[in-house]
């Protein structure tokens, strides 16, 4: 169930903080919301981060395993996106990732409009899969 709009939520303490972003005007609908699209698109980028760091090179998206709008993004919020790894294989990275508002009007006060899991491949040159990095290598 969705958290209503006016409580507020401690953000995570236990996820990397990975992005900070304010949406603009060109971001939103007719009605002053954001649009999915755009949020989904930071969410990928978001969720990057980690996976680009354990692959130590290129990596393309291969899967958006979840994707849930908890509550709608306005214009003038401040959108904080913490991530965390949740699965690690030979070529890829799953990634949960969480995104937080700070409403314009509710400074210091966050609510949870999103959270994905996504899932990262490490490629090479060429496209194709590689393997990750080992920790020891």
């Amino acid at each position: 169930m969705s958290t209503p709009a006016c409580l507020s939520v401690p953000l995570p303490t236990d996820q990397e903080l990975v992005l900070k972003v304010i949406p603009l005007p060109a971001d939103c609908n007719a009605n002053g919301d954001i649009f999915g699209g755009w949020v989904m698109a930071q969410v990928d980028l978001a969720g990057s981060v980690l996976p680009a760091r354990l692959a130590q090179g290129r990596i393309a998206t291969v899967a958006v395993n979840e994707f849930i709008f908890k509550q709608p993004v306005r214009l003038g919020d401040i959108l904080s996106f913490f991530a965390t790894v949740s699965r690690i294989g030979r070529t890829s990275v799953t990634v949960k990732v969480e995104v937080y508002a700070e409403r314009h009007l509710r400074q210091g006060q966050y609510v949870k409009v999103t959270q994905a899991n996504l899932t990262y491949v490490a490629i090479d040159d060429q496209g194709q899969p590689r393997p990750l990095p080992r920790a020891n290598d």
